[in-house]
């Protein structure tokens, strides 16, 4: 029996961790997802209004685009330090290398 109560003690000690783990890594992959696709889609107004032949805020809109680009691969690393695996760092590079040049270009 003392076993038992024991058992559901640990446990009970427990589950509010890995609870709070998923939390914590849900919210930073869907961070990540959200500010990504939000870059995403000020790219795509601005290719659209350039296309149109306006360039109305097109560098404010590509900073903001770039910024939230680079959120969301700091985003990115947290949620893969949260797993507790390695990064793609090559690729997550590469990703940040290209926004800063849309953040600094403009």
């Amino acid at each position: 029996m003392k076993i038992f109560i024991f058992t559901i003690f640990i446990v009970t000690l427990i589950s509010p961790i890995q609870i709070f783990a998923d939390t914590e890594l849900n919210y930073y992959i869907n961070d990540f997802y959200s500010k990504s696709n939000k870059a995403s889609q000020i790219l795509k107004e601005i290719e659209n209004s350039l296309k149109e032949g306006s360039r109305k805020k097109v560098c404010s809109k590509q900073r903001e685009a770039a910024k939230l680009g680079l959120l969301a691969n700091k985003s990115l690393i947290k949620a893969f330090e949260i797993e507790g695996t390695q990064p793609p760092m090559s690729v997550i590079k590469a990703t940040q290398q290209k926004w800063e040049s849309i953040l600094n270009d403009c």
